[in-house]
C-alpha cells in the first residue's frame, strides 16, 4: 500500500490524466479526491472525477464536492480549451457512485487529523477548496505532510493572460490565502524542525509547459492495450486538447501540467526548486493572478514556496507511458476476465 494522497482537482483532461496516473502508481493511496470550479462547473467536475475513477476501477475512492465559485470572483470556465463537459471529445458512462455526502473541505481538514504528516496533498485546480479549509482549521499547514500546487507562472508567459496562470487566476484571492498560511516563517520552522519540507512545492507554468504529450507517444502509450476503454478515452479526450494546442500554441500535442504535478509530489527526483518569496497579485489592471516573485531578493523576506525551476520532462513521459499504458492492459484484461465468466 502506498502513502495516502488527497487529490483536488478541476476535472478537465489534465486532471483526468493525472486521476489515472495516480490509479496506475503503486506509491499512492487515493484516499480522497475533492472537487472545485475552474475548468468546467463544479458538479460537471464531480461527474468527470467520479467517471474517470471508474474507467480506471477505482470507484470506492471518496469523491466530495467543495465550493462551486471562487472566494469573491465571479466564476470563469474554459470550454474552449477542455471542451463543454471538460473531456474534449471524450464520452464516458454516468457514474454509477454517488458523491460524498460529506463537502470536500470537511474531507480535507478529516484527511489531515487522520492521517497527519503521512499525507500529501496534490491541488490541481483553483485553490478555492484548500483556502477555505485552512481558514476552517489554521493547524492544517502543520499538520500535512506535503502540500504541492500546480499553479502559477513565475518566469514564463502566463496561458490566462500575458502574466497569469489559470488556476491561480481563476481564484487569485484563494491561492493568497494558501501560499501566506502554508508558507508563514513560524509554519516553515515548526515543519523543519518536525523534519518535514518546510514550503508547498509549487509547479508552475515554467515546468509544466515542458511536459508535453505528442501524438506519436500517445500511440506509444496505446500499444499497450489499443481496444482499452482506457485508450479510446485518452484518444477521444487528447485529440480536443491537441486540436485546441495547435490553434493556440502552435504544436501539435498536449502540455498534461497536472500530471506532472502529481509525478513530482511522488518522485521529488524530478524538479528541482528554488526557495523564493511569492505574492499573488490581486488589483492589478492588467496582472490580477499574477505570481509575482521575488528573484533578486529584493523584498527581504523569508522564502514561502519551493518554486519547480528545473523539472526532468523525458523521464516523466516516460513514466507517463508505462504506467497508464499498464493501466489500460490491466482494465482490459479485466473486462476481458468478465465477459469470459458470463
Amino acid at each position: 500500500m502506498g502513502a495516502p494522497y488527497l487529490l483536488d482537482v478541476d476535472t478537465g483532461i489534465d486532471d483526468s490524466l493525472a486521476l489515472l496516473y495516480a490509479c496506475a502508481s503503486p506509491e499512492v493511496d487515493l484516499v480522497a479526491v475533492t472537487c472545485t470550479a475552474g475548468n468546467v462547473e463544479a458538479r460537471q467536475v464531480g461527474e468527470n472525477t467520479r467517471a474517470v475513477l471508474e474507467l480506471a476501477g477505482r470507484s470506492e475512492v471518496e469523491v466530495a464536492l467543495g465550493r462551486e465559485t471562487p472566494l469573491v470572483r465571479p466564476l470563469r470556465t474554459t470550454p474552449e480549451t477542455h471542451g463543454p463537459k471538460g473531456i474534449g471529445y471524450a464520452e464516458l458512462p454516468p457514474p454509477s457512485t454517488a458523491l460524498s455526502p460529506r463537502h470536500a473541505v470537511d474531507v480535507i481538514v478529516d484527511a489531515a487529523r487522520r492521517h497527519g504528516q503521512a499525507l500529501t496533498i496534490v491541488t490541481l485546480a483553483p485553490l478555492t477548496n484548500l483556502a477555505v479549509a485552512v481558514l476552517r482549521e489554521p493547524e492544517l499547514p502543520r499538520l500535512v505532510g506535503r502540500l504541492v500546487i500546480m499553479g502559477g507562472a513565475y518566469r514564463s508567459p502566463g496561458n490566462t493572460a500575458p502574466t497569469t496562470e489559470w488556476n491561480v487566476s481563476v481564484d487569485p484571492e484563494a491561492a493568497a490565502v494558501v501560499i501566506t498560511a502554508f508558507g508563514a516563517p513560524d509554519v516553515a520552522q515548526a515543519r523543519a524542525a518536525s523534519g518535514l519540507p518546510p514550503r508547498p512545492i509549487a509547479l508552475g507554468l515554467d515546468v509544466t509547459e515542458r511536459a508535453k504529450l505528442t501524438p506519436d507517444q500517445l500511440e506509444r502509450l496505446a500499444a499497450h492495450a489499443p481496444d482499452s476503454p482506457v485508450v479510446r478515452y485518452l484518444r477521444d479526450a487528447l485529440r480536443f486538447y491537441m486540436e485546441f494546442h495547435s490553434r493556440h500554441d502552435r504544436f501539435r500535442g498536449a502540455f498534461i501540467h497536472d500530471p506532472l504535478a502529481l509525478a513530482a509530489a511522488i518522485d521529488p527526483g524530478l524538479i528541482r526548486t528554488e526557495a523564493l518569496t511569492v505574492e499573488v497579485e490581486l488589483g492589478g489592471t492588467y496582472t490580477t493572478g499574477e505570481t509575482v516573485t521575488d528573484w533578486r531578493r529584493a523584498w527581504g523576506r523569508p522564502p514561502n514556496l519551493e518554486v519547480a525551476i528545473e523539472a526532468d520532462a523525458e523521464a516523466f513521459m516516460a513514466r507517463f507511458i508505462e504506467r497508464v499504458g499498464g493501466l489500460a492492459a490491466a482494465r482490459s484484461y479485466e473486462g476481458d476476465v468478465r465477459r469470459t465468466e458470463r
